[in-house]
């Protein structure tokens, strides 16, 4: 394994086809939805730069040129805006604007799984170690998962996931690692089960969706054989680097909230609504008139 490194580099896979959110999704990326006032691949990014993320990689597919499109400058809307006066607004798309040169976009031209979206980055991230996050996944909490995450890589260096504790009766539906002693503010993982037949199970602790990895990976994924659903499964390829190199589990303490699927999406706008100053007094006592009402 290199030296370790700083993690400067960032992948987010986005060329999935969000068929649970059709129809929205067939003219909309389900990146775009909006969580309150912002995409939900805004959220994430956020996350990323919290983290000290200097470099956004974004794997796209067709029809997701709109995501490419939100990072940059639009100068139609900000020359209008400028017109009007509407200094806030303003300030507000130049907060969200990435520096120059800080993105990238390459395109995964087959839907072959989350493994071959990574591998897809390869030549973008090169030979050092990356986070990916996962842009259906936002999570809230007074730190970041990801900054969490980075403490914990450079106290440890290796490969570094992020777990939650889910019912022991539900971990067949997850990616699961064993833990094992401590080391820095999380736990060295001792194994990996994707989705461990009932009973079997390691542990309660599943995978949430972040990763910091290192480069290594992309030659295992490069001759990584197709698994479950017949995709080449990034947890099949980590299985084979943790025979090679140490990986720990970063517990995150927080809400996460799945936006990919439609329960954890309106649990999301209820959650971030609600945590916001100027939107809370407008909503609490209708959403708690509503709630008793079904009662």
């Amino acid at each position: 394994m290199a030296e370790k490194r700083k993690v400067r580099k960032a992948v987010f896979p986005v060329a999935g086809l969000g068929t649970r959110f059709l129809p929205a999704t067939k003219a909309v990326p389900k990146e775009m939805l909006t969580v309150v006032d912002k995409p939900v691949i805004q959220y994430v990014v956020d996350e990323a730069l919290e983290a000290g993320i200097e470099h956004l990689i974004f794997v796209t597919g067709r029809s997701k040129a709109v995501i490419e499109d939100y990072f940059d400058i639009q100068v139609e809307l900000e020359q209008t805006l400028r017109q009007r006066n509407k200094a806030a607004e303003l300030t507000l798309l130049e907060s969200i604007l990435p520096v120059a040169g800080s993105t990238s976009f390459t395109r995964q031209q087959e839907p072959l799984g989350l493994g071959h979206a990574v591998w897809c980055a390869r030549d973008l991230v090169g030979n050092e170690p990356f986070a990916l996050l996962l842009p259906d996944m936002i999570m809230k909490a007074p730190k970041g998962c990801l900054a969490g995450m980075v403490e914990l890589y450079e106290h440890d260096g290796g490969n570094v996931i992020a777990v939650e504790e889910c019912a022991p009766d539900q971990a067949h539906k997850y990616g699961i690692v064993g833990i094992g002693g401590e080391v820095g503010n999380g736990h060295r993982i001792t194994q990996m089960v994707e989705k461990p037949a009932p009973g079997t199970a390691p542990s309660n602790f599943f995978i949430n969706g972040r990763y910091i990895l290192q480069p290594e990976i992309f030659s295992i994924l490069a001759t990584q054989e197709r698994g479950a659903g017949n995709e080449i499964q990034l947890t099949d390829a980590m299985v084979k680097l943790l025979k090679e190199q140490p990986f720990a589990a970063y517990r995150f303490r927080g809400e996460t909230y799945d936006c990919g699927a439609k329960d954890g999406f309106i649990l999301a706008n209820v959650a971030f609504a609600l945590a916001r100053a100027d939107i809370r007094p407008a909503v609490e006592e209708p959403l708690l008139a509503l709630l008793k009402s079904l009662r």
